[in-house]
């Protein structure tokens, strides 16, 4: 009888943890595969956005007649001295991170967005978010290492996209150490992601918005996909298309804020890191990645120190605290 909570625990665990992986793997794919065709992914982020802010909207309408609260709304002020930061930042990165799809394949992009974790460190160092760790120059020297066996001698590497990613890592620190701060601050009332989404997105859309027309617009307003069709059905499957790459980024986050509150943010970094050998093995299985062995043994080594970091987070941190959340994207 004992055993009964405990395997209806385990298997709910289990289940949030699949549902996490639909929406987040499910994403990178979908992604990478939308943009074999459809070579716009800064228009793409940018309907993203529009998606996500309906959605949350609409979640917080919910949340408030449920609740029969209230959901906090920031005053202009406030939201554009305290949100603008962290929306620049978030724009940036998933914008690159986006834009890379074009020409890099879904095991680089995996492997070089884990390297995040190294600008994460260092930024809540600068920050004083994080106390220094003599451990943490192992995490950095076991991430760094594996990274660069990653890319050794890869046959499909692409130095552009690589860069775009590397990028998007490095601005991902800032996001993610701003993200923290925001979401501490008691007084903001922010500590709901649904609440977090819902005022970031119309600052990230803004701040994508000049970028993609100076990279995109003329594209975009001549193509035959969207604004010149010369049928009905083209421009219906390039709306369709792109609404369900924006709802499943929407289900990514609401499937992380489910799995965090329901178990814990040390189960969501665990699983973050089963992620991207699931991942990995998905983009060699179907999408014709190609991986050598020193590849491989540089994954298993970057991996090692992901492993390492959330584990030292676990060990001098037991209470939750949003740098363990923001493992859920290495």
């Amino acid at each position: 009888m004992g055993l009964t909570p405990f395997c209806s625990q385990a298997l709910r665990t289990v289940g949030l943890v699949l549902f996490y992986y639909v929406f987040s793997i499910g994403i990178t794919f979908y992604n990478k595969w939308l943009m074999r065709d459809f070579h716009f992914p800064l228009f793409m982020t940018l309907v993203h956005f529009v998606i996500i802010f309906s959605f949350s909207t609409l979640t917080r309408f919910a949340m408030q007649c449920w609740t029969g609260k209230p959901r906090v709304t920031l005053p202009w002020k406030v939201y554009l001295s305290k949100v603008a930061p962290t929306a620049l930042a978030t724009t940036l990165d998933i914008g690159l991170s986006n834009w890379s799809f074009l020409f890099i394949t879904i095991s680089l992009y995996t492997m070089t967005k884990s390297s995040a974790v190294l600008f994460i460190l260092f930024f809540s160092l600068v920050f004083k978010l994080e106390e220094p760790n003599p451990f943490l120059i192992l995490v950095v020297l076991l991430i760094a290492s594996g990274l660069f066996m990653f890319t050794l001698k890869s046959t499909q590497f692409n130095l552009e996209g690589f860069i775009m990613v590397l990028l998007a890592s490095f601005i991902g620190g800032i996001r993610w150490t701003l993200t923290q701060v925001l979401m501490q601050k008691a007084e903001l009332g922010l500590q709901n992601p649904i609440d977090t989404m819902y005022h970031l997105q119309p600052l990230m859309f803004l701040g994508l918005f000049p970028l993609f027309l100076l990279n995109e617009g003329l594209s975009v307003s001549t193509t035959e996909k969207l604004f010149r069709v010369s049928e009905l059905s083209h421009l219906l499957y390039s709306l369709v298309t792109l609404s369900v790459g924006g709802m499943l980024a929407f289900g990514l986050g609401f499937s992380e804020f489910l799995l965090v509150s329901r178990t814990s943010s040390l189960t969501l970094s665990i699983a973050g890191i089963f992620k991207e050998v699931c991942t990995l093995l998905l983009a060699v299985e179907f999408m014709g990645d190609k991986m050598s062995t020193v590849n491989w043994l540089g994954f298993a080594v970057c991996l090692s120190g992901i492993s390492l970091h959330v584990g030292l987070k676990t060990y001098y941190n037991k209470g939750k605290t949003y740098s363990d959340y923001a493992c859920k994207y290495l």
